[in-house]
C-alpha cells in the first residue's frame, strides 16, 4: 500500500489559491510555499483524503499528496497532477544545457 507525504499549504497562498481560477492540467507548485505534514498509508489518494476527513488534520484544498515522486494536488474537483516549480538556471544545470554560455565581456570571459 503507498505512503503518502502530505505536503500542507501556507495560509496565505491558500488564500490565493482558492481565489484563483480554475486551470486544468498539470499545476506548478513552489516548495516555498508547502509546510511538511506527516504520512498517510492509503491505496489511492481519494483513499488518504477519506481516511483523513474525520481526523483533527483534514486535508484542504492546495495539499498535496506525494508518493514515489508523483504529486497530486487536492482541487474543488479532486485531485490533479501536480509538479515543483524548478527555476529556469537551475533547470538548465540538471539537463546539462551548454546554451547559456557565457557572453564576451562579461567577466571571466576572454574578448
Amino acid at each position: 500500500m503507498p505512503l503518502y507525504q502530505i505536503h500542507r499549504m501556507k495560509d496565505t497562498p491558500r488564500q490565493h489559491f482558492r481565489w484563483a481560477p480554475h486551470t486544468s492540467g498539470e499545476t506548478v507548485v513552489k516548495l516555498r510555499d508547502y509546510e511538511p505534514g506527516t504520512t498517510v498509508e492509503a491505496p489511492t489518494a481519494y483513499a488518504a483524503w477519506v481516511a483523513l476527513r474525520g481526523s483533527a488534520t483534514p486535508l484542504d484544498i492546495g495539499d498535496i499528496l506525494e508518493s514515489e515522486g508523483e504529486l497530486r494536488i487536492l482541487k474543488y474537483i479532486g485531485f490533479e497532477e501536480a509538479r515543483w516549480f524548478v527555476p529556469d538556471a537551475a533547470a538548465h544545470r540538471e539537463a546539462g544545457d551548454r546554451s547559456a554560455a557565457p557572453v564576451a565581456g562579461e567577466v571571466g570571459t576572454a574578448v
